[in-house]
C-alpha cells in the first residue's frame, strides 16, 4: 500500500468566519492555524465539521463462518476453501485420471478441478488426477486414462470417487481400497464413451451425466463420510497468506518431457501454467491456480519394469508457492489411508490461500532440479 506525503494545510478564506453555524444540525470545533505568510494579519480560524454518525451501517458481505456450516445456501468447499452451493460442497468429488500426451490435448474438464495432482508415470510422461466437485453439465471429461498405485491413495485422501480407464498390473489390487469407476469393468459402457476426433487410447471420455448414472448403478454414497474433515487448512475471509521468504514469480518443477512451469501474474494473483513451450490450456481456457505444492517422494521402479513405485507414505521435503512467494515445507501422511499434511519448518501445519491447488509429485533425487525465479 502506498502512503502519500502531506501537502500542507490550505488556508480557508476569511469569508468562512461569516458562515452561520447555528441550526446547521452539525457539531463543530474551532482551531487556530497560523501560516508563515501571516506576519501582521490575525490568525485565520478553520472550522472543522464533524458529521453525525449514520443511522444505518454500510452494507458488508456476510462474515464467513469459522465452522464448516451452511450460510445462505452455501458451504465451504473441501477442495478450495471457497463458499460453494451446498449441493456441490457436500458431495464427494470425482477424481479422474487424465492424459497429458500431446495427442490428447486439451484436457476436458480440467479447468473445473479444485485440486490437480501431476505425477510421472513410465517413460517420463506425466499424468494428472483432477479432483472436480462441480462436474454437472460437463458433456466431456478427459481423456480418461489408466490408474497407477499412488493415485488410489491420493483419491482416497479426498474421499473421492476414482474414475479411470484400466490400470497397471501393480495398481489392480489397490483399487479395492477406493470407490472407483473402471472403464474395463461392466460399468464402463455406462460411464465412458469414445470420440472420433482422437485416436485410441486418447479418445475415452466421461460426462457429468454418465458419472452420476455410474455412481447410482454401483451404489456408491454421494456425500462425504461422517468422519471426513477435509484435506487442507484454508485462510478465512479476506485473509491472504504471503510466505515470509523470497519471491517466486516463475517456478519450474523440473519434469523432463512436458517441461512445465508456472508464472505468477500480479493482475489476478494466480500462477498461470505453461508446458510444451506455451500456455497450458484446458477446453475452457488457460489453466491458473492460487497454490502450488512441490511434494518430493522416494521412488524407484518395480523390478524389471518401467513402472514407477512411488512411496506416498514416507514424508520428506517440499515447497509451497502462493502470491508470488514461497516457503520450504515438509509433509507427512496420517497412516496408510490418512490425509497428507504439509508443515512449515517449525512443525506447524501450513494454511493455504483459498482457491485451486496444483500438486507436483517429484522424485527426491530431483530436488535440485527445481528452479525458482524472482520478479
Amino acid at each position: 500500500m502506498r502512503r502519500h506525503g502531506r501537502k500542507g494545510i490550505m488556508v480557508l478564506a476569511a469569508a468562512v468566519l461569516a458562515v452561520t453555524l447555528s441550526g446547521c444540525g452539525k457539531k463543530y470545533e474551532e482551531a487556530a492555524v497560523t501560516t508563515a505568510a501571516e506576519t501582521e494579519a490575525e490568525p485565520t480560524r478553520v472550522v472543522v465539521l464533524e458529521t453525525e454518525p449514520e443511522t444505518e451501517p454500510p452494507e458488508t458481505e456476510p462474515e464467513e463462518p469459522v465452522e464448516r456450516v451452511e450460510v445462505d445456501g452455501k458451504i465451504r468447499s473441501y477442495l478450495t476453501g471457497e463458499m460453494v452451493d451446498v449441493a456441490i460442497g457436500n458431495r464427494r468429488p470425482l477424481a479422474v485420471m487424465m492424459s497429458n500426451d500431446k495427442e490428447s490435448l486439451p484436457q476436458y474438464g480440467i479447468n473445473r478441478a479444485g485440486v490437480v495432482y501431476e505425477v510421472p508415470v513410465e517413460g517420463e510422461m506425466n499424468r494428472y488426477m483432477a479432483l472436480i466437485e462441480d462436474y454437472d453439465g460437463l458433456e466431456r471429461i478427459g481423456s480418461v486414462r489408466s490408474a497407477r498405485t499412488c493415485y488410489t491413495y491420493f483419491a482416497r485422501e479426498y474421499d473421492a470417487i476414482f474414475a479411470h480407464y484400466g490400470q497397471s498390473t501393480f495398481a489392480k489390487k489397490y483399487l479395492n481400497n477406493v470407490d472407483n469407476i473402471n472403464g474395463l469393468d461392466g460399468i464402463g459402457g455406462t460411464a465412458y464413451y469414445r470420440t472420433k476426433d482422437r485416436k485410441a487410447p486418447h479418445n475415452a471420455y466421461t460426462s457429468g451425466e454418465r458419472v452420476n448414472k455410474a455412481i447410482e448403478k454401483l451404489g456408491y454414497r454421494t456425500g462425504y463420510g461422517d468422519s471426513y474433515e477435509g484435506h487442507f487448512q484454508f485462510a478465512r475471509g479476506k485473509e491472504q497468506i504471503v510466505p515470509d521468504s523470497d519471491d517466486a514469480f516463475k517456478v519450474v518443477p523440473g519434469y523432463p518431457m512436458n517441461k512445465p512451469w508456472f508464472e505468477y501474474q500480479e493482475s489476478d494473483g494466480l500462477y498461470h501454467r505453461f508446458q510444451y513451450g506455451s500456455h497450458h490450456k484446458g477446453n475452457e481456457g488457460l489453466i491458473a491456480v492460487k497454490n502450488i505444492i512441490f511434494q518430493y517422494v522416494e521412488w524407484g521402479h518395480y523390478a524389471s519394469t518401467p513402472y514407477l513405485n512411488i512411496n506416498v507414505h514416507k514424508g520428506r521435503e517440499g515447497y509451497y508457492f502462493t502470491n508470488g512467494k514461497y516457503q520450504k515445507i515438509t509433509w507427512k501422511k496420517d497412516g496408510e489411508f490418512g490425509v497428507t499434511r504439509y508443515y512449515d519448518l517449525d512443525g506447524n501445519e501450513i494454511t493455504l490461500n483459498k482457491g485451486k491447488t496444483w500438486i507436483c509429485i517429484i522424485g527426491a533425487d530431483r530436488y535440485d532440479k527445481a528452479e525458482i525465479y524472482g520478479k
